[in-house]
């Protein structure tokens, strides 16, 4: 089993930037491919961004990209959302999760299998 902590959400003024960590636990972090979710009051969860496991490949919703940017640390199991250019429909709450499995979507939250608990972002107009 897999246990992610996130961290580094908090409130910040639209234009902001804030930089999102996820750390887990275990030896077989390079395994798995993460994920970005979010999930605002009254929507669903939506995906914001993956990261491939051993190549790094990335992939960002189409409304966070050229604003957002998922990286990873192999060598400390971490998972990184580098957010900028904030805006106040980013505000959620925002959850990491892990995907073990090598076929499936990236953005498809089915697809994954342990999840941290969530950290909140508040963006101010």
């Amino acid at each position: 089993q897999v246990q992610m902590v996130e961290s580094g959400g908090g409130l910040v003024p639209a234009g902001g930037s804030l930089i999102l960590s996820c750390a887990a636990s275990g030896r077989t972090f390079i395994t798995y491919d993460m994920g970005w979710f979010r999930q605002a009051p009254g929507k669903e969860r939506e995906f914001v961004a993956g990261i491939t496991r051993t190549v790094g490949d990335t992939y960002h919703a189409d409304s966070v990209k050229g604003r957002f940017t998922i990286s990873r640390d192999n060598a400390k199991n971490t998972v990184y959302l580098q957010m900028n250019s904030l805006k106040p429909e980013d505000t959620a709450v925002y959850y990491c999760a892990t995907k073990s499995g090598r076929w499936g979507r990236l953005s498809d939250g089915n697809e994954y299998d342990y999840w941290g608990q969530g950290t909140q972002v508040t963006v101010s107009s």
